[in-house]
């Protein structure tokens, strides 16, 4: 049984695997198996693989799942110590993967984690997705240390401490499969994005870590299925926000905060309208119906996800509001925020 399986989900990214593969398998070390699990591709990307790289092993799904379910189809056929869930348009260099396995090895307690993301074209720029770990605020806004909303930081070192993270990144995600499994693995009716933010919260819930280790550095390209103009990508993210902090907030203040977000999901939709974004405006409104669609059986998950619960997490939170210190305030700066308002565990 290899310790590590590195399984890059694949749909239609030929291209993208025949550039970023050759560098993840030339440091590829012993015990470690690479894994391309394809969600019913239609661009010759497995003819390409079965050609090109003999020694991958390729999972082909009958669907596309999604990343949630594509990597849950996968992971099922794995046997494996750790899983890596790397995006296909992530390069890796020398060994990214020791740093974080020796992390993970050394505390049973981690169930997850992540590396350093950088830009694959601002190389010396911190990456949207996880960039140097994930957090969210009050009201469930995501955000990470090195770039708040759209705004990125240059990586001069402030971030290199080893550190516990509220959500590792999906771009890069570092599992201990049996905490994987132990939580049924990604939720399918996320389809796309936030999932990996939802599975670390319920990870965290049940009393395990997330961390995030700097001495490893991977480079992400980003918008490689959807770019970040596209209106089903403001969809999904808008309506995940919501099933993401109905199934997993704390009961405190629950029902206010859910309210005060939706509320603050009206403004940011009328401002899509009023910057002549009718589609995105639409992309909002539709994301709430589907919520509302979905409400009854999200409430069944939180019931059951309850069950499991040792501790609602609170460690990582930012007790307050994200978009008020970022656009009226300024703070457009991990550092800039208000370090005391940050909840600790206890």
């Amino acid at each position: 049984m290899p310790r590590v399986a590195v399984v890059i989900l694949n749909w239609n990214g030929k291209d993208l695997l025949k550039q970023f593969l050759p560098g993840l398998l030339s440091g590829k070390p012993d015990g470690v198996e690479v894994v391309v699990a394809d969600n019913k591709s239609t661009d010759s990307s497995l003819e390409m693989l079965r050609e090109e790289f003999p020694q991958v092993r390729i999972i082909a799904n009958e669907e596309n799942a999604g990343y949630a379910g594509g990597y849950n189809r996968a992971l099922k056929q794995l046997d494996a110590e750790y899983f890596v869930l790397l995006n296909s348009d992530v390069e890796v260099q020398g060994d990214w993967l020791s740093p974080v396995i020796a992390a993970m090895d050394a505390d049973k307690r981690i169930a997850a984690a992540q590396p350093k993301v950088r830009s694959f074209y601002r190389r010396e720029e911190f990456e949207y997705a996880g960039a140097a770990g994930g957090f969210i605020d009050k009201y469930g806004y995501p955000f990470c240390r090195g770039r708040i909303f759209n705004t990125f930081e240059k990586d001069e070192g402030q971030y290199d401490d080893e550190r516990d993270i509220f959500w590792a990144t999906g771009a890069c995600l570092f599992i201990r499969s049996t905490a994987y499994h132990e939580v049924s693995g990604l939720d399918e009716d996320f389809f796309a994005h936030m999932e990996e933010i939802d599975l670390c919260w319920r990870l965290r819930n049940r009393g395990y870590r997330v961390v995030y280790v700097p001495g490893s550095t991977v480079y992400h390209m980003g918008g490689g299925t959807l770019n970040k103009v596209n209106p089903e990508k403001t969809f999904l993210n808008f309506r995940n926000n919501l099933v993401l902090l109905c199934k997993n907030h704390a009961p405190e203040y629950f029902f206010p905060k859910m309210l005060i977000r939706m509320s603050m999901d009206g403004i940011a939709a009328f401002k899509f309208l009023a910057d002549g974004g009718p589609a995105h405006f639409w992309a909002v409104a539709r994301a709430h119906f589907s919520f509302y669609s979905r409400l009854s059986s999200c409430l069944v998950k939180r019931a059951s996800e309850k069950a499991q619960i040792k501790s609602y997490a609170r460690g990582g939170i930012y007790d307050r509001s994200l978009v008020w210190d970022y656009f009226v305030k300024g703070k457009t700066r991990f550092l800039d925020l208000n370090i005391q308002a940050f909840l600790s565990e206890k």
